[in-house]
């Protein structure tokens, strides 16, 4: 069955017809062309569709499409604004927190989610904030030392 669903996302407004099952990950891809949100396990193990949903980050393979509806959504799209990327991103650009890129969206997500919400992390936030996205490549150093570097708590 069908439902029209209202969203917005990324400061735009969309109207869509989804089905009962299609989970907010793939109306994104799939309906909306927004790819940066990547689809890994689709069990909700391994964070890489992370988006904000409602200013909280959730895993977007979790979430059917229509649970969305009324929602406001932020991708990974969404963080750069004029030609000019958010601090977090130009973070993991900066400090090589980016190998295969595979988890990078996600991962960038949830610590934009984390950041927004923590002006005085300890290291131990840092760790648990990203602990539910999985990295293969970097063994999650330069990911911490990027987000110390927007809070501006780098040693």
């Amino acid at each position: 069955m069908k439902h029209k669903i209202k969203l917005g996302v990324n400061g735009q407004d969309y109207e869509v017809l989804v089905d009962d099952k299609t989970t907010l990950v793939d109306l994104l891809r799939d309906e909306l062309g927004l790819t940066g949100t990547n689809k890994g396990c689709g069990t909700g193990e391994c964070g890489a569709c992370t988006v904000i949903m409602n200013k909280s980050a959730v895993n977007s393979c979790l979430v059917l499409a229509v649970d969305a509806d009324g929602a406001e959504i932020t991708t990974i799209e969404g963080l750069a604004h004029d030609g000019h990327l958010d601090p977090l991103q130009q973070a993991f650009i900066d400090e090589g927190a980016v190998q295969c890129g595979f988890c990078t969206p996600g991962m960038i997500m949830v610590a934009k989610d984390f950041l927004d919400k923590n002006l005085n992390p300890t290291e131990e936030d840092y760790q648990t904030a990203i602990s539910g996205n999985l990295c293969r490549c970097t063994g999650y150093i330069k990911i911490i030392k990027a987000l110390k570097k927007v809070t501006g708590s780098e040693r």
